[in-house]
């Protein structure tokens, strides 16, 4: 047996170059490195993980277990790490395995031994914690300004096409007229709750988790709320098993990514129908379409099918880092790992979405010819005969079956309602024997009776528009916050 021994200065390279090197006499496989490696991907953290090593550098000075001298040399050494990040020139080595050991080797070369001093008191595990709440935050914010941005074209969209009456569906089927404003409106409101979802989510990323130590805390005398106050931390975790094992707060951000596209894919649905010959309500600009290899005429709406099929990799993302917690005991396991590229190919999905979306949406082309034709050939402001005759006393569900056989009718003589003269209306039921009749299947007397509020009147549609831009203009007061807060 191998009896292993300190080893004499002279002998230490023969250690394995990492920071557990200590306890292990044999090198790490290469295929096994290349493995368990998650620089390729983490190393988008490094920002972070430099700001984060920053606060706790200053903590340890003020609680005095580092020297000013040697703090000061520590923050100069990182002072010059963040600037070779942000220029492109930091040497990163695969063989550090992470981006931490990335910094703290750089470090050393830097600045010397006194450089590996920056560790007391924290382990990867509530270091690593630390970079994601950071970033998680920051994303937020992104993401939010984004959404911002694109409720406010879908705000001066359906300013500008108050006229516009189109048909409105059920089972995609002509069901009422709504003005087309309404409809856009609808997914104001939606992304209006997906930036409320998200910013609620920023409450759960704004713990700060280091001072937890592997799992169990320090046995130096930390400040955690210094470094929380100087990272703008609302809070720390109260239990240090909890603050290393978690990452709720990554979860709860790709839910609330997941419903974030679950909302523009069905936007993407409508223009990708809207765009076809079948309807032909719009025309998607030639700066957001392609063509066809093969078949000249072909104007594919591909953006938008490329957001209703993300949405599956975005479901996928939230699913996968849902399973790999499921099953896991306390504290850190290496299973945490894969919290990291769900969470940046999502973070990188819905932003590329967002900044897309804005420019196709006002470029976008009403076919407004087409959509007047829609609107006026077909079956949908029959309801409106049936609300006729309970307002005047007949039950709903009676006057319900008397339209009903009036439709059946109009279908047996290939007649649209409209076309229907009095005397054919009069068997169903006197009251439809009336001027008022013809009226009241008009599409624009449709929308207009709809008064309620939320309904598609061309009045209730006015009030909803200035509801939704004070809405947006209280969480836009509450997200400006929040950037100020994260970077200011």
């Amino acid at each position: 047996m191998n009896d292993r021994k300190y080893l004499p200065d002279e002998e230490k390279d023969r250690l394995p170059d990492k920071p557990w090197g200590g306890r292990f006499d044999a090198s790490l496989d290469k295929k096994a490195e290349a493995f368990l490696a998650s620089l390729p991907f983490d190393q988008r953290l490094a920002q972070e993980d430099v700001r984060g090593s920053m606060a706790h550098c200053r903590m340890l000075i003020k609680t005095g277990v580092l020297s000013p001298g040697e703090g000061e040399l520590i923050l100069g050494g990182l002072v010059e790490i963040a600037g070779e990040l942000a220029s492109g020139r930091f040497p990163f080595d695969l063989s550090l395995e992470d981006i931490h050991m990335n910094v703290e080797k750089r470090l050393m070369e830097k600045i010397g031994s006194v450089g590996g001093k920056l560790h007391t008191g924290r382990s990867r595990n509530d270091q690593v914690a630390l970079d994601m709440h950071l970033y998680v935050r920051k994303q937020i914010i992104e993401v939010d300004g984004l959404l911002a941005g694109l409720q406010a074209v879908l705000l001066e969209l359906a300013k500008k096409h108050l006229g516009v009456i189109i048909p409105g569906y059920t089972h995609l089927q002509r069901a009422q007229p709504v003005i087309f404003s309404h409809h856009l409106l609808a997914y104001f409101w939606m992304l209006q709750r997906d930036r409320e979802r998200f910013l609620d989510a920023y409450r759960r990323a704004d713990l700060m988790p280091l001072g937890a130590g592997a799992l169990s805390g320090s046995s130096f005398p930390l400040d955690r709320e210094a470094v929380a106050r100087e990272l703008h931390f609302a809070a720390i975790y109260e239990n240090s098993m909890d603050a290393v094992s978690d990452r709720d707060f990554v979860l709860e951000f790709l839910a609330c990514a997941a419903l974030l596209i679950m909302h523009l894919s069905r936007l993407s649905e409508e223009l990708i129908l809207w765009s076809s010959q079948e309807f032909s309500f719009i025309e998607l600009s030639d700066a957001f379409t392609t063509g066809s290899s093969m078949m000249p005429q072909k104007k594919n709406p591909d953006i938008p099918e490329l957001v209703r099929g993300k949405a599956g990799r975005v479901y996928g993302n939230l699913l996968a880092l849902l399973t790999v917690f499921k099953g896991l005991p306390l504290t850190y396991n290496k299973d945490m790992q894969e919290d990291k590229e769900p969470l940046f190919d999502t973070c990188d999905t819905i932003k590329n979405i967002l900044e897309i979306y804005p420019s196709l949406l006002e470029s976008t082309k009403l076919n407004l010819k087409q959509i007047k034709q829609a609107v006026q050939h077909d079956f949908s402001t029959v309801t409106e005969l049936a609300d006729y005759l309970a307002a005047n006393g007949i039950p709903f569900r009676e006057a319900h079956a008397i339209v009903g056989q009036l439709v059946r009718y109009a279908l047996d003589q290939g007649k649209l309602p409209a076309e229907l003269t009095r005397s054919e209306l009069a068997p169903f039921h006197p009251l439809l024997d009336s001027d008022m009749t013809p009226q009241l299947l008009r599409p624009q007397h449709a929308v207009a009776s709809h008064r309620s509020r939320g309904g598609t009147a061309p009045q209730a549609v006015k009030e909803q528009l200035s509801r939704a831009r004070r809405a947006m203009h209280r969480i836009n007061l509450r997200a400006e916050k929040l950037f100020c807060r994260e970077f200011l």
